[in-house]
């Protein structure tokens, strides 16, 4: 009677749990086709591909009657079955081991160096979902917590209009914040970005004048430089005052501003 008890206890002990049966059971697999309408079907008509352990190129394709995707270890009468992406997804579930082998292996393949689909990374994704959730969090903290003088920079470098209520001016930045929190974020430290702020200012103080040809002092109308046809003056302006022959100009914009 106590050895079965034992015994019982002992396979009870030993047998993997619900979860762990779980994590080590075979999963539904996820491919996703590049630029695919509602349907996207593989193509298998001569597809090769190098196999390294013979060292020869061989032809694939699947068939799901068939236990390898080498078609000289296919039987003659074995017919082709369509791989079939419908609203650009495609899962493969554990029963078909072989149709995920012929996916994996596929030049199309993004892995492979293809362009027409991928396989769905879910840890990957998850991790890069996470970073984005931070990132427009830390994005949407510096609306609320830079100060009003790096907000005011950033948002005429954006071209917000400045001449409103604060909170009008932040809820636009809040946006921006949203949409594109990478480049929010980076703009508070990115030099062409507080250049441009600089210059809208001065225009708006009637400082700088920016037409389609030059950009000139205001008062005196004296030419500063001339514009490329078919250029932003903004931009053209920009890249000039990030040069060093440029810092008798920012010097006296900044001297100008301050005044």
């Amino acid at each position: 009677m106590t050895t079965k008890t034992t015994t019982r206890a002992t396979r009870s002990k030993a047998a993997p749990t619900r979860a762990q049966r779980t994590d080590s059971a075979p999963k539904t697999v996820e491919y996703v086709a590049k630029n695919s309408g509602a349907v996207f079907m593989l193509m298998q008509s001569g597809v090769t591909v190098f196999d390294e352990e013979s060292g020869m190129v061989r032809e694939i394709r699947y068939c799901d009657r068939e236990n390898s995707i080498y078609r000289d270890e296919q039987s003659e009468v074995s017919v082709k079955t369509p791989i079939i992406f419908r609203m650009g997804r495609l899962f493969v579930t554990p029963d078909k081991p072989n149709l995920m082998n012929y996916l994996e292996t596929h030049p199309d393949n993004v892995a492979n160096g293809g362009n027409k689909f991928e396989r769905v990374d879910l840890e990957k994704k998850a991790e890069v979902s996470l970073d984005n959730d931070f990132l427009m969090a830390d994005a949407i903290t510096m609306v609320r917590t830079k100060d009003l003088e790096d907000l005011m920079s950033v948002a005429l470098a954006f071209g917000i209009d400045t001449d409103r209520p604060v909170s009008e001016i932040k809820h636009d930045l809040m946006i921006k914040a949203k949409k594109s929190p990478k480049v929010f974020i980076e703009s508070f430290d990115n030099p062409v970005v507080a250049m441009k702020a600089k210059i809208k200012q001065a225009q708006a103080f009637n400082i700088l004048s920016l037409s389609e040809d030059k950009v000139a002092w205001f008062d005196t109308g004296k030419m500063i430089i001339s514009i490329p046809a078919g250029q932003n003056p903004t931009d053209v302006f920009v890249r000039y005052c990030l040069t060093e022959a440029a810092s008798p100009v920012v010097a006296e914009i900044d001297r100008q501003l301050k005044s």
